[in-house]
C-alpha cells in the first residue's frame, strides 16, 4: 500500500508544480491565456502546450532522480524557473520578433517555435538538474 500512497503523493505535489507554472506563465505574458485559447488561437495554445509539456518533462526528472517530495518539488521549481527564463531568453534574443505579440496575434509559426524551444529545453534542463 506504501507503495501507491508514494505515488500518489508524487503525482499530486508535481502537478501542482505543474500548475502552479500555468499560472506564473499567465501572468508574465502580455496576453490572456485562458482568453486567447477559448478564442481559438492555436499560437497562444501551442506556446502554452509547450511549457505545459517542458514542465511536466522537467517534473518527470525530478520525480526519476529524487527519493523525497521536497527534494523533487524544489528541483522541479528550480527547472521550471529556469524553462520560465527559457521562455523569457527566447524573447530577448529575437530584438526583431515580439514574441508576445506576435502569440497573441494568433502567428502560428512563432507559437509553433516557442512550444519547441520549452519542449527541447525542458531535456537540457531535466538532464542538468537530475
Amino acid at each position: 500500500m506504501n507503495a501507491y500512497i508514494n505515488a500518489g503523493t508524487f503525482f499530486l505535489a508535481t502537478s501542482v508544480v505543474v500548475l502552479i507554472a500555468i499560472l506564473i506563465f499567465d501572468l508574465i505574458v502580455r496576453y490572456k491565456v485562458w482568453e486567447e485559447i477559448q478564442k481559438g488561437n492555436m499560437a497562444v495554445a501551442m506556446s502554452t502546450g509547450g511549457i505545459v509539456a517542458g514542465v511536466a518533462n522537467i517534473m518527470h526528472f525530478a520525480i526519476m532522480s529524487n527519493d523525497s517530495i521536497y527534494n523533487t518539488a524544489i528541483w522541479g521549481g528550480i527547472g521550471t524557473l529556469l524553462l520560465l527564463v527559457v521562455y523569457f531568453a527566447f524573447e530577448l534574443l529575437t530584438p526583431k520578433l515580439n514574441v508576445s505579440e506576435e502569440i497573441g496575434k494568433g502567428n502560428r509559426a512563432v507559437g509553433f517555435i516557442s512550444m519547441i524551444f520549452s519542449i527541447s529545453f525542458s531535456f537540457i534542463i531535466g538532464a542538468s538538474i537530475s
